[in-house]
């Protein structure tokens, strides 16, 4: 099974006996798991330590490591190759040997492939070093990142001291042709190019663009939380919005009501999705852009982080025959993620399985996907009835968001179709009641239902800088513990460093709480039981609660108490 995956890397340390067959085995199996490269995987696995890795490499080629730590490279030697080259292969020259050969750093330097392109591209002798795949993308975003598109700092001060913009934007007005033509400026698409740019190398998931009375802000959602980017002056509010409503093909004379579209783009070789949605405000449209990167996202069930006892009912439930299986949580903790997941699982070419979603977020080869628009009448209930006519196996539902809809998944279910669906609540149990307060009869609830998994994202220690540390009893206290629960146990927090842009986070993870309808849990739901009730018969039963689960996370170094607080 491990030879599945060829890894120039992987074959080299464990050519050497560096890697046991079984530390071998667990690193591909990652890899095949996750997009990680091979050589982040060593490390958080605890297998080897970068210095290492780099050293293995080195000697292997005959060359030597190169730190890029605040090195300054002469712009004749970024020029030896060209931007588009280094940022697909993800290389950097560095500089010239004593005998004048150009020195290239290589995040992958034992690929023989994409050398020979390098080596073709500079169109000279070329030495290979090895380096940090980390400094090496800092430092091609700094001296690269934006070469087609100038600096920030840059073509934000030349949009600021751009008094045509601003003359003409006065002049503007209401006038949608003056509106689009301001759109066209080169200030106006460096300066928009450059921030989705930014977005993408910054793994934000969400862009928000805020026009306000005296200032207009823009905001990268990163991991969860908002980060502030410079803000651009007040009067580029409007030739932005309508910048990127060009580019989402939406209608820039309509300002009065809300519009949604998508812009696709291809940023550093990679695919990026950009959902769009606009809002009119007193002060201009509010615009948000939700980052769809394909490349990023693992819609494999074991990437998902489940723990094993969930993992393994969730994929036995996703094979049964009919029944409603529900996924619960708050806005982005990664619910669709979930159910895209539990699809692919069960795509097979004997099952015909059928979405209905606002909006397609991933498109799935051998799933029929269904988008609904609310505005043109085609709603979940429609969908779902017409769905029930297409003979269909599985069936996935976006949201239950009201009765009809909800009734209609359980007569799917009812008669012979496994319903995936997800509902807005804080908690599994809290899903049952929702239904129930929907207007759906308790009987129907209890003898359909199979299960609902909770789920919330945390964020995950940066692995960088990751410092054991000793709570005080106040912080335990958060948790419900006393120093006496503890035993060896250590806590962890991030200190903040380059990799983690001094957040002390990188990367979210799931915690999970799996409400198992058993007989038990069917009495109380045929009882209208409230759901504190059904919560404490669930926990009476073995339900491990999305506290318990992330006090697991906590132990197991992956995050910090104030993330659990936070959101358990």
């Amino acid at each position: 099974m491990a030879e599945e995956i060829s890894n120039p890397l992987l074959t080299l340390i464990h050519g050497q006996g560096l890697i046991d067959d079984l530390q071998y085995e667990e690193v591909v199996g990652e890899l095949k798991r996750s997009a990680a490269p091979a050589i982040q995987v060593l490390q958080d696995f605890g297998i080897m330590k970068l210095d290492d890795i780099l050293h293995v490499m080195a000697t292997a080629l005959g060359t030597e490591v190169v730190s890029l730590r605040d090195r300054e490279i002469p712009q004749d030697i970024l020029q030896t190759i060209p931007a588009k080259v280094v940022q697909m292969d993800k290389c950097l020259p560095v500089g010239l040997n004593s005998s004048g050969v150009l020195q290239v750093a290589m995040a992958e330097p034992l690929d023989p492939a994409r050398a020979d392109e390098i080596q073709f591209a500079a169109k000279r002798d070329v030495q290979f070093v090895v380096a940090d795949p980390g400094e090496i993308q800092r430092a091609i975003e700094r001296f690269y990142g934006q070469e087609d598109t100038g600096n920030f700092a840059e073509i934000l001060k030349e949009l600021v001291d751009d008094k045509k913009i601003a003359k003409e934007v006065s002049e503007a007005g209401e006038d949608a042709r003056a509106a689009e033509a301001l759109a066209n400026e080169v200030p106006i698409v460096k300066f928009v190019n450059l921030v989705l740019q930014q977005a993408v190398i910054d793994r934000a998931s969400d862009i928000h663009f805020e026009p306000f009375e005296t200032e207009f802000h823009i905001r990268y959602r990163v991991d969860g939380a908002l980060y502030e980017m410079a803000p651009p002056p007040k009067h580029l509010a409007l030739p932005i919005a309508s910048r990127i409503k060009i580019m989402a093909n939406l209608d820039i004379s309509e300002k009065r009501l809300p519009q949604d579209g998508r812009i696709n783009l291809t940023i550093g070789g990679k695919q990026i999705d950009l959902r769009v949605s606009t809002l009119p405000t007193a002060f201009g449209e509010s615009i948000v852009l939700r980052v769809l990167d394909r490349s990023s996202v693992n819609l494999e069930v074991e990437s998902l982080g489940f723990p094993k006892y969930v993992y393994d009912f969730v994929t036995e439930v996703i094979t049964r025959p009919n029944g409603i299986f529900v996924v619960t949580g708050p806005t982005g903790c990664g619910k669709t993620t979930t159910l895209y997941s539990c699809l692919r699982r069960v795509n097979m070419i004997d099952s015909k399985l059928l979405t209905a979603e606002d909006p397609v977020e991933f498109d799935i080869e051998g799933i029929m996907q269904v988008a609904v628009n609310e505005a043109q009448g085609m709603t979940f209930a429609k969908a779902l009835k017409s769905f029930l006519r297409q003979d269909p196996d599985i069936i996935m539902v976006g949201e239950m968001r009201d009765l009809e809809t909800a009734q209609i998944s359980i007569q799917a279910s009812l008669t012979g179709h496994l319903v995936l669906s997800t509902l807005h609540t804080n908690d599994a149990p809290g899903a049952v009641t929702r239904l129930v307060d929907m207007g759906v009869e308790p009987f129907l609830i209890s003898s359909t239902l199979m299960a609902v998994l909770g789920q919330r994202l945390v964020r995950t220690t940066c692995k960088n800088c990751r410092t054991p540390f000793e709570p005080t009893e106040q912080q335990l206290s958060l948790l419900g513990l006393s120093p006496h629960d503890l035993g060896d146990k250590v806590f962890h927090y991030g200190r903040g460093c380059s990799t983690c842009n001094d957040t002390g986070y990188k990367g979210r993870k799931g915690i999970f709480e799996l409400l198992i309808v058993s007989d038990a849990i069917r009495s109380l739901i045929n009882e209208r039981a409230p759901t504190i009730v059904v919560r404490q018969k669930a926990v009476e039963l073995g339900m491990v609660t999305l506290r318990e689960d992330g006090l697991r996370t906590i132990f197991e170094g992956d995050t910090t108490i104030e993330e659990i607080v936070k959101y358990t």
